[in-house]
């Protein structure tokens, strides 16, 4: 997006330089381990307004939140499927983009995504996939797909996220079916897959699933890729691949709930977060893939090269599309096999 008259940038550059009252304060809701500390401290340093950070550990967890009445938040990051919803459901404020110069910083490709093909209501935050990690030390054969990580050999060796629709998006992928497609058959046709699946696994972490393999206690994984990116530049004997079947892209996004009580103060975090310097802090302490152009040029060729935050060309990804009442279905499912086990 080009930039605005430049009435408009001196205001806007005039607003950061001043302080702002010191009862001003902004309430994000966003995904633990995901928003830097530094990050935060900055745009408060730069703009006096305090910045209070609730977290969750699933979009399902942020939806139903605000569904209940999250009137107290200010800014949100939800993955773009559950944007999609808060789209259709009147849950987000469109956005001023004449309060986001720093838009230009941003790869055009990230922007207008079919969650949102207008970009009126979100700003690209991080970019990832979900793929395998596998400690090479301890496991010698190849682990190219689904069917080659669920193995019984592997039984109590396993972490995998703690979220219903990405175990079933594995299932499907390994059984040839559309992963946006949610029905009573297809369900079907997954639920054996699954039961057998979910007895192999010692844990279900969405939240830092990194940890039970840099301590040992596990030797494969199904993560988030900045996750896996973190433990290659820790030790490259953890190796992450794309499924062979195929794998899940996800676009987090920054957005402002309807009800939000800050909206000025929200954008102002938007626009800070945009700036190529602090996008970098970002990746820098959670390697996903960046959308920020400018950022980008920024970072070493060695952050640049990590196979988890850059993967190669050729992938097989695809995004999630909202479900609808599919998503009740899906936990349903999972909740109950996962009971079983």
């Amino acid at each position: 997006m080009n930039l605005r008259a430049c009435f408009s940038l001196s205001l806007f550059v005039l607003v950061l330089s001043q302080p702002a009252r010191a009862a001003e304060e902004l309430n994000l809701f966003g995904w633990s381990e995901y928003v830097p500390q530094a990050v935060l401290d900055g745009f408060t340093k730069a703009t006096g307004i305090k910045v209070n950070f609730e977290t969750y550990s699933s979009n399902e967890e942020l939806l139903a939140k605000l569904v209940a009445g999250g009137s107290n938040y200010d800014l949100v990051q939800p993955s773009d499927y559950t944007a999609e919803v808060m789209i259709r459901q009147k849950l987000l404020a469109p956005l001023d983009a004449a309060k986001l110069p720093n838009l230009k910083n941003l790869d055009a490709a990230m922007r207008r995504q079919p969650h949102d093909p207008e970009g009126r209501f979100t700003v690209p935050y991080m970019s990832g996939t979900v793929g395998i990690v596998v400690n090479t030390e301890k496991v010698k054969t190849p682990v190219t797909g689904y069917r080659d990580f669920f193995q019984p050999r592997f039984k109590e060796r396993i972490v995998v996220l703690n979220d219903s629709r990405e175990l079933v998006t594995w299932a499907l992928y390994s059984q040839g079916a559309p992963i946006n497609t949610i029905n009573a058959a297809n369900l079907a046709k997954v639920k054996p897959v699954l039961a057998e699946w979910v007895k192999l696994v010692k844990v279900f972490d969405s939240d830092s699933p990194k940890t039970a393999l840099l301590n040992g206690d596990v030797d494969l994984g199904i993560v988030w890729s900045g996750e896996a990116a973190i433990l290659w530049n820790t030790d490259q004997k953890f190796r992450y691949t794309i499924p062979a079947e195929g794998a899940h892209q996800f676009i987090d996004v920054l957005a402002i709930p309807a009800s939000a009580k800050h909206k000025e103060a929200a954008h102002q975090l938007i626009n800070y977060i945009l700036r190529p310097e602090v996008s970098k802090l970002i990746s820098d302490a959670f390697p996903y893939t960046n959308p920020n152009a400018e950022a980008r040029k920024l970072l070493s060729a060695e952050a640049l090269a990590n196979p988890a935050s850059y993967p190669p060309a050729g992938a097989k990804l695809e995004t999630f599309r909202d479900i609808g009442r599919a998503a009740a279905d899906i936990d349903r499912l999972v909740t109950d096999l996962k009971s079983a086990r």
